[in-house]
């Protein structure tokens, strides 16, 4: 069964109202010290009782804590208010950026010539020689990069014949090495003159004594 919270309010009886106070008071003195030792924490209490007596406790003074105190609330506001400062700075920096931003696209429309109907004269004027002025850039830029590109394929027409010089002589040198292997096994096999051959067919000494004088 889930309980509801219980109303907190003022005790009507005055004794009572008086020891409580003073039962509430020491158990807080007391748990005001505790966390000052176990925790090592800066503590600082002050009590006025109904009648305006005071009590207090504090682990390091109360006017060094209250001092502390005091710087720590003035660097807190005037770390919000640079805060705050640099909010409204970047406020207004973005709508700076945002009024720019609409003025760029304005005249590239015009530049592009849409909404041209509310120009002056001389606002038209200033778009026309701002338009030659681009046209002059554009077709310099084009013969820039006409003469860039001229240049690289005259590189490249270069390394193209250099590279074909190279495999030409390279298919020379493996044609003339070819030539000479085919040459040479076939002037070592050639028959000399002097070598005389004859086929006989019979035993060896009728085929010695049928020899020429020449070799005998």
């Amino acid at each position: 069964m889930v309980r509801g919270k219980t109303q907190m309010r003022r005790i009507e009886n005055a004794t009572s109202r008086q020891v409580t106070f003073s039962k509430r008071r020491n158990g807080l003195l007391k748990k005001a010290y505790e966390l000052s030792v176990l925790c090592d924490a800066e503590v600082a209490l002050i009590i006025f009782s109904p009648r305006g007596k005071m009590y207090e406790f504090a682990s390091s003074g109360v006017q060094g804590t209250i001092e502390r105190y005091r710087r720590h609330t003035r660097d807190t506001q005037a770390t919000n208010k640079s805060v705050e400062q640099n909010m409204q700075h970047l406020k207004q920096e973005a709508a700076n950026m945002m009024k720019n931003i609409e003025q760029l696209e304005a005249t590239k429309k015009k530049l592009l010539g849409e909404g041209l109907g509310s120009c002056t004269v001389e606002e038209l004027q200033q778009i026309e020689q701002q338009l030659e002025r681009s046209v002059i850039s554009v077709r310099a830029r084009k013969t820039q990069a006409y003469k860039e590109q001229i240049e690289q394929l005259k590189e490249k027409e270069k390394a193209l014949l250099a590279e074909n010089a190279r495999l030409s002589g390279k298919y020379n040198m493996q044609q003339q090495q070819q030539e000479n292997r085919e040459n040479q096994p076939y002037e070592e096999s050639s028959p000399s003159s002097d070598v005389i051959t004859e086929l006989f067919i019979g035993l060896p000494e009728t085929r010695t004594r049928r020899m020429p004088s020449t070799y005998a």
